[in-house]
């Protein structure tokens, strides 16, 4: 799922996507959604569990974060369904965070993502919600987590401008290179991607070190 897309654009993706009767199944499920607005209901949420059967695996992410939207989860509901859910319903509930929640309130649900070793947990973690919310010191971590798991540096929403003049970064960087070639490791690619990003501009005046 990409970073950038809003709930119209996913609506518009499923209609091209779905069959007819997947099509009808998100209908209906997105109605009961809409009519509980706020509130849990066992009838929508059973839908939202059940949407990698109904509309497949491919277009699963996307029908949850629709529903989810339609629903207007509060961040109790967003908690409850993330604990209680599958590794794909806890992806869907991490995509659907800049969508539903302005504020900071839902990062447990991220960091706890980033505690685990599910890469594509992992990645939908470190998207836009985190981009905007996360404390720097979590944020470089989460960096470091998509290095040592191998999740992509793409996946890491708005990562030229947060680590951009980053002399901390920059460092935990470069220990990280150390010890991988320490150990006889490949250094990934990728980790020297984010160390040039790591670089001040020519002349830039913000050359002092970011917030720990």
């Amino acid at each position: 799922m990409s970073r950038t897309t809003t709930v119209t654009a996913l609506r518009a993706h499923l209609d091209a996507a779905l069959t007819e009767p997947a099509r009808d199944w998100l209908d209906q499920a997105l109605a009961a959604a809409r009519s509980t607005t706020g509130t849990a209901s066992q009838a929508w949420e059973t839908r939202f569990a059940e949407a990698g059967r109904r509309t497949g695996q491919d277009n699963a992410d996307a029908t949850r974060v629709v529903l989810l939207h339609a629903a207007g989860a509060d961040t109790t509901t967003l908690h409850r369904l993330y604990t209680e859910g599958t590794a794909a319903e806890r992806r869907a509930v991490l995509h659907a965070l800049p969508h539903l929640v302005p504020g900071p309130e839902g990062l447990p649900l991220v960091e706890d993502a980033l505690r685990t070793n599910d890469t594509r947990l992992v990645a939908a973690a470190v998207g836009p919600y985190a981009a905007a919310h996360l404390p720097a010191h979590h944020w470089r971590h989460a960096v470091l987590k998509c290095l040592f798991t191998g999740v992509p540096v793409d996946a890491v929403a708005e990562l030229p401008r947060r680590a951009h003049g980053d002399a901390e970064l920059a460092r935990m960087l470069g220990d990280f290179a150390a010890e991988r070639t320490a150990a006889g490791r490949a250094v990934p690619e990728d980790l020297h991607r984010v160390l040039a990003l790591t670089e001040p501009a020519p002349h830039d005046p913000g050359t002092e070190a970011k917030e720990s």
